[in-house]
């Protein structure tokens, strides 16, 4: 399989060689295009600010919305996050997410970059429960989920990975540590998309 990352902003050399580990193919996406190339796609952290104003610049974030509703697997980690919520606590007029995954977000909720820190976190991907370290940058935090929407692990009583249908987001930053579990996860739900297409 061929999973897209967004090129535009973030660390998304990381997740490419995450990709790589599990033995699939990735593309750095920067143009509309590109995205008949691949079977998913991956949003990294960045700057929610600076992703909507790239996204519109490239006249990305209309195609992507749609794709997204039509069912193209994503996987979103931190501002990526905050790119696909529905719902922005407070006056956030910078930002514009696509709106397509049911959460209400508060940004920069855990402090700026010096508050930035690990914690261990336990998830359940397919029934099984996975012990991961969380890095949290400064991350949003996940204050309200819609009824369609999995929560797979919460750290401190707040979720911080859900799913809902073909999309798969964190507040965390799974590119920065050991191990490939998430990625599998995304993958697996990826390829079970792919044979129903």
């Amino acid at each position: 399989m061929k999973i897209g990352i967004l090129a535009i902003q973030g660390d998304f050399e990381l997740h490419a060689r995450k990709i790589l580990e599990t033995g699939n193919e990735y593309l750095l996406v920067k143009k509309a295009t590109q995205l008949d190339e691949i079977d998913g796609i991956i949003l990294p952290g960045g700057e929610s600010t600076t992703i909507t104003k790239i996204l519109g610049r490239y006249a990305l974030d209309e195609i992507l919305r749609e794709r997204i509703e039509n069912g193209l697997p994503v996987f979103a980690t931190c501002a990526g996050l905050i790119m696909l919520a529905k719902r922005l606590e407070g006056s956030e007029r910078e930002v514009t997410p696509l709106g397509v995954l049911d959460i209400t977000v508060r940004r920069n909720a855990y402090g700026r970059q010096r508050e930035s820190f690990e914690a261990p976190l336990k998830l359940t991907l397919d029934g099984n429960e996975v012990e991961i370290t969380g890095v949290f940058i400064r991350a949003p935090k996940i204050v309200e989920v819609g009824k369609e929407v999995q929560v797979l692990g919460s750290f401190e009583g707040s979720p911080v990975i859900v799913r809902q249908g073909n999309i798969l987001a964190m507040t965390f930053h799974p590119e920065l540590v050991e191990g490939t579990e998430i990625y599998d996860y995304f993958l697996k739900l990826a390829k079970g998309r792919k044979q129903h297409v």
